[in-house]
């Protein structure tokens, strides 16, 4: 082990970066250093190392491999959320089919977020550390701060009071969800909580890579007892099915043959997001109109802002998941900060909400 937190100011963010390959906890180290606010306090080569070094650390946010020996990262993870339950744990790992699959496993166990490792070429370096930084970022501020130390400063968005949400004046067509951080046990359980009951489609855009939107398509169909798919470029809208922006593809709306149709493109990134939920919520305001229904769940950044307001002021309706229940209130934060939300909810009261203004009768 290497240990970098002789340079780490009290006010820094302090990561623990756990990877049994030298080469990748030097990389992911000298990257995190280099970032101002936040330091590296000490890497591990295996996740029992990792909870030593917790348990003689104070620490924000893991960054923990998926394969390593004596300790892999997914039994490490159960006792880092059992005894260490204020650290953020950030899963890493190669995009595989199986490792997107003990990373989704690890979202569900307590992780609070994953990041895939960088193939090759300096491009995929770059946006890896870009990516891997702002999601320490996130999470470290919702951390509660040590009384050892003074947290980083970070922006905030105020809280609305809460209030009960606003019904929409039209009976709601389709439901458009969007989700970053934080998202997919989130919309397991909304989608379990909705299980039957709502025959509007449903459009979702989940800041996800390629094969894990795939994954969670699975895991929706399952707990929503509902027909959940990754959208093919042409799908027609059908009423009792949910569609999901595949990953590193925006979704978006249009009306073809007066039926309303689903395209798919690789447009640059919005909001550093691709997909993202602002293509999806701006063009289903313009072919559903006040017939659109939109909420935004947990997630990083101000993704969807600009697509609710573009949908409140079609005539469509949206909400937010409250801070509270969210993992990072940064998009339902910003949503809610343009003033035009129907309601500020936590998420157990959100698929109530939904049953009641969809109109469904069980």
């Amino acid at each position: 082990m290497t240990q970098f937190d002789l340079g780490v100011r009290p006010t820094d963010i302090r990561v623990l970066v756990v990877d049994d390959s030298a080469v990748v906890r030097g990389l992911i180290s000298r990257q995190l250093n280099a970032e101002a606010g936040i330091g590296v306090v000490a890497t591990a080569a295996n996740g029992e190392l990792a909870l030593a070094e917790l348990a003689r650390r104070d620490v924000d946010v893991v960054v923990l491999d998926i394969e390593m020996p004596v300790m892999d990262g997914l039994t490490a993870l159960t006792r880092i959320v059992a005894g260490y339950p204020a650290v953020r744990v950030v899963m890493a790992s190669t995009l595989t089919r199986r490792n997107a699959e003990i990373s989704m496993k690890a979202l569900h166990l307590g992780a609070s977020d994953y990041v895939a490792k960088p193939e090759s070429g300096l491009g995929a370096a770059d946006a890896f550390r870009q990516e891997l930084t702002a999601k320490i970022r996130a999470l470290a501020a919702r951390r509660p701060a040590s009384p050892a130390r003074t947290p980083a400063p970070v922006a905030s968005v105020p809280t609305p009071p809460a209030a009960p949400a606003r019904s929409p004046r039209t009976r709601p067509a389709v439901i458009l969800i969007g989700a970053s951080t934080g998202g997919p046990p989130a919309l397991l359980k909304l989608f379990a909580a909705l299980r039957g009951a709502v025959e509007q489609p449903i459009l979702l855009t989940q800041h996800m890579p390629p094969t894990f939107t795939a994954l969670l398509a699975e895991q929706l169909t399952r707990a929503g007892d509902r027909p959940c798919a990754e959208a093919r470029d042409g799908d027609r809208i059908k009423p009792g099915h949910c569609y999901i922006a595949p990953g590193g593809w925006h979704m978006t709306v249009t009306r073809e043959a007066a039926m309303p149709t689903l395209r798919l493109n690789q447009d640059p990134p919005e909001n550093f997001c691709r997909p993202a939920v602002d293509p999806l919520f701006r063009t289903a305001a313009r072919v559903f109109g006040s017939s659109a229904l939109g909420v935004i769940l947990t997630g990083m950044g101000s993704d969807g802002a600009l697509g609710c307001e573009t949908l409140a002021r079609a005539g469509g309706h949206f909400i937010v998941q409250d801070e509270a229940s969210s993992v990072v209130w940064g998009m339902p934060g910003a949503a809610a900060a343009t003033g035009l939300a129907g309601g500020v909810l936590p998420l157990d009261q959100i698929a109530p909400w939904l049953r009641r203004v969809s109109g469904a009768t069980s």
